[in-house]
C-alpha cells in the first residue's frame, strides 16, 4: 500500500509538471505569434517595409526581391504559421482535454489516496488491536501451558494412584470374595437360627397360652377364694358381734328376749 501511495504521488507530480509545461508553451506561442502578426500588419498599413527587418521574419534574400513578393512571402508564411497555430491550438485543446482527464484522474487518485489512508489508519488501529490481543493471547497461552504442565503432573500422579488402586483392588476383591463366602455361610446359619427361633417362639407362644389359661383358672379360683374369704370375714364379723352381744348380755344381764332381738339384728 505504501508503494502504491508513492507511485500515485509520482504520477500526480508528473501530471502537474506536464500541465505547467503546456501552459507555458501556450503563453509563449500566443505572445510571439501575436507580436509578429502585429508587426506585419503595421508595416502593411504603412505600405512599405522597413529596411531593418528581422531575419526570423524575412530571409536574407529578401533584400533582393520586391515589396510585392515580400508581401506574398509574408502572407504565405503567415498562412503556414496560422496552420501551425491551428495545429498548436488543436494540440493544446487535446492537451487541455488530457489535462482535464489527468485532473479527474488526480482527483480520483486523491480520493483513492484518502480512502487508502483511512484504510491504512484503520488497519494500523486493527493491527495495534490485534497486537494487543496477540500479547494477551500469548499471556493466556503461557498460563494455559503452565496449567497443562500442572495437569500432566497431576495425571501422572493419578495414573500412579490408579495403578496402586488396581493392585489394592485385586487384594480387596479376594477379601471380598472371602467375605461373601462367609456371609453366605452366616446367612445359612442365620436361616437355621431363625427357624430355630421360630420353633422356640411357637413353643413359647404355646406355653404362654397355657399359662394364660392357667392364669384364668387361678384368677377364677382367686375370685372364688376372695368371695369365700369375704363371706368368712363377714361371718367372723357377725360372730364377733354376736360374741360382743353375748358378753354384753352377760355383763348387763340382758333378758332372753333382748338377746334374741340382738341375734335377729345381727342376722341383718
Amino acid at each position: 500500500e505504501n508503494e502504491k501511495l508513492l507511485s500515485i504521488s509520482k504520477i500526480r507530480n508528473v501530471e502537474v509538471q506536464s500541465a505547467d509545461d503546456v501552459a507555458i508553451l501556450e503563453d509563449c506561442m500566443d505572445f510571439s505569434l501575436a507580436k509578429t502578426i502585429s508587426k506585419i500588419e503595421e508595416k502593411l498599413e504603412r505600405r512599405g517595409l522597413p529596411d531593418c527587418l528581422d531575419d526570423d521574419i524575412i530571409p536574407s534574400i529578401g533584400n533582393e526581391i520586391g515589396a510585392e513578393a515580400q508581401i506574398r512571402f509574408l502572407k504565405a508564411k503567415l498562412r503556414v504559421m496560422q496552420e501551425e497555430l491551428n495545429s498548436v491550438v488543436c494540440e493544446c485543446r487535446k492537451k487541455d482535454d488530457e489535462n482535464q482527464n489527468l485532473k479527474t484522474r488526480l482527483k480520483s487518485t486523491e480520493e483513492e489516496n484518502t480512502r487508502l489512508q483511512r484504510t491504512i489508519n484503520m488497519q494500523h488501529s486493527q493491527t495495534e488491536k490485534y497486537k494487543m490481543l496477540s500479547q494477551e493471547a500469548n499471556k493466556k497461552s503461557e498460563g494455559l501451558q503452565q496449567e497443562v504442565i500442572a495437569l500432566e503432573k497431576e495425571l501422572e500422579n493419578l495414573k500412579r494412584v490408579q495403578k496402586q488402586a488396581a493392585v489394592s483392588q485385586s487384594a480387596t476383591e479376594v477379601r471380598l470374595n472371602r467375605a461373601l463366602e462367609e456371609a453366605e455361610r452366616y446367612k445359612v446359619e442365620l436361616n437355621k437360627l431363625k427357624q430355630s427361633n421360630k420353633d422356640v417362639a411357637n413353643q413359647e407362644l404355646k406355653t404362654i397360652e397355657e399359662l394364660k389359661t392357667e392364669n384364668k383358672k387361678l384368677q377364677k379360683q382367686k375370685g372364688e377364694l376372695m368371695t369365700g374369704f369375704k363371706k368368712q370375714l363377714k361371718l367372723i364379723d357377725i360372730l364377733k358381734r354376736q360374741k360382743m352381744h353375748i358378753e354384753a348380755a352377760k355383763m348387763l344381764s340382758f333378758t332372753e328376749e333382748e338377746f334374741m332381738k340382738a341375734l335377729e339384728w345381727g342376722n341383718y
